[in-house]
């Protein structure tokens, strides 16, 4: 089956650099070209969404961050304070979702699950909280924006993540539930590369085929989740 969209492997990336380049691709798919995929992964650093009002859940002080090497990022896309850093797989999707946004997101959940399944980890989805989850604890987390109707933004999968950053904030604004890895779920560190491989498929899986191609709103459209 025809692809709908490229993946882009771009290793180790400054945030600042990443977003960047987000705001480039998502005005060329705008513009009518290929849709995107970017997989990464970040230096450490929080992000703070469109819910994280005056940054309540960041629980360090901007000292202890600077002693951590812990940049600091407002951003554009939906939720609250997140973490990513090395060992983290994170996904930007420029692709064209029309009003459809939250369909937009089961659909990544639902890639992410089955990237999941391949390697033996049963993982869910739960209405009212975006993101993949095994038990009590999240193991990937969503977070997009939508402007003249393609995404930007993504998920951001923790394989090797260095849990204990997630100490800093209250992930995501959620206080009565945890997070995890794949490498704490499976007792041993995994390969970034070859998670990155299931992720890549998966998504073709759920999208190749099934990409919504929306006449495309006029400039300053779109909204944000």
């Amino acid at each position: 089956m025809h692809s709908s969209f490229s993946v882009q492997r771009l290793g180790l990336l400054e945030y600042a650099s990443a977003l960047e380049l987000q705001h480039r691709e998502h005005a060329r798919v705008v513009a009518g070209g290929e849709p995107t995929l970017l997989l990464l992964e970040h230096p450490p650093v929080l992000t703070l969404g469109r819910k994280a009002k005056d940054g309540e859940n960041v629980l360090a002080s901007e000292a202890q961050l600077r002693e951590l090497g812990i940049a600091l990022h407002w951003v554009e896309r939906g939720g609250d304070v997140t973490y990513h850093g090395p060992g983290q797989l994170v996904g930007y999707l420029i692709f064209p979702v029309g009003r459809r946004v939250r369909d937009f997101l089961r659909r990544i959940e639902a890639a992410l699950i089955a990237a999941l399944g391949q390697l033996g980890i049963s993982a869910y989805a739960t209405p009212g909280y975006a993101g993949v989850w095994v038990g009590e604890e999240k193991v990937a987390a969503i977070g997009v924006a939508v402007k003249q109707d393609v995404s930007f933004h993504g998920f951001a999968l923790n394989v090797n993540t260095k849990l204990e950053h997630f100490g800093l904030i209250v992930p995501c604004g959620i206080q009565d539930k945890g997070v995890t890895s794949l490498a704490k779920l499976l007792g041993a560190p995994q390969d970034l590369a070859g998670v990155a491989d299931l992720v890549a498929a998966s998504f073709h899986a759920e999208f190749d085929g099934r990409m919504e191609i929306p006449e495309l709103a006029q400039a300053g459209g779109g909204g944000y989740v």
